[in-house]
């Protein structure tokens, strides 16, 4: 699933950046060489991130 469109950024990358440290979307996409834009996906993105963390 995709989750930031401006982005294109997926779920599964986004759990990947999550495993490997980042710690909130801005931080996420800064592993992708990427900056947040219109930020719609935020909210989102951070339940994803939170439920990856709280998985490990």
């Amino acid at each position: 699933m995709i989750v930031c469109v401006c982005n294109a950024i997926r779920e599964c990358d986004l759990r990947k950046a999550a495993r490997e440290g980042a710690s909130c979307p801005t931080s996420a996409y800064r592993s992708f060489g990427r900056k947040p834009r219109c930020g719609q996906c935020f909210t989102f993105a951070r339940e994803v991130i939170a439920a990856e963390q709280s998985a490990a």
